[in-house]
């Protein structure tokens, strides 16, 4: 396991005392966290993001998709059709999975769609209008602006 100094971050950054704690837990995390199922993480656009997940041989009904706070977990339990198999080789997983995703603050789930055997789960960031950028009045006077002289 790799250990890192922040000491450098915390010189120039105020607010961020949380951070070495949440790369230590998702490291830890990816540490333990089974390969399975594959995955892609996409930026569509700015603040705009798409999650792929290939599930084959997983329906609707057998998957769940939960937000809680900064975590969004993915979870597929297989149910059984009854049928006795006898695989020569079984080479499409259909085993129940947990994904666990760490999203950053204001990250929403916007939508999820299955298609394929793929799993598309739609964020989109959207910052609150305070944490907008702003234009601050020195002595409460608006701010000037130029004008073009002909």
């Amino acid at each position: 396991m790799r250990n890192f100094d922040f000491t450098p971050l915390y010189r120039s950054t105020i607010g961020f005392d949380h951070l070495t704690s949440l790369l230590d837990a998702v490291t830890q995390r990816e540490q333990s966290q089974p390969s399975y199922p594959p995955y892609n993480i996409e930026l569509i656009d700015k603040d705009r993001y798409r999650i792929t997940m290939a599930i084959a041989g997983f329906v609707d009904e057998e998957l769940e998709i939960q937000s809680e706070q900064q975590t969004l977990t993915v979870k597929g339990k297989k149910a059984s059709d009854g049928k006795e198999r006898n695989y020569l080789h079984q080479g499409i997983a259909g085993r129940d999975f947990e994904r666990v995703f760490q999203l950053a603050d204001h990250v929403k789930v916007t939508g999820a769609t299955l298609e394929n055997g793929l799993l598309n789960i739609d964020l989109e960031r959207e910052l609150p209008e305070t944490m907008k950028p702003r234009q601050i009045a020195i002595n409460g006077k608006t701010p000037l602006l130029e004008t073009k002289t002909s």
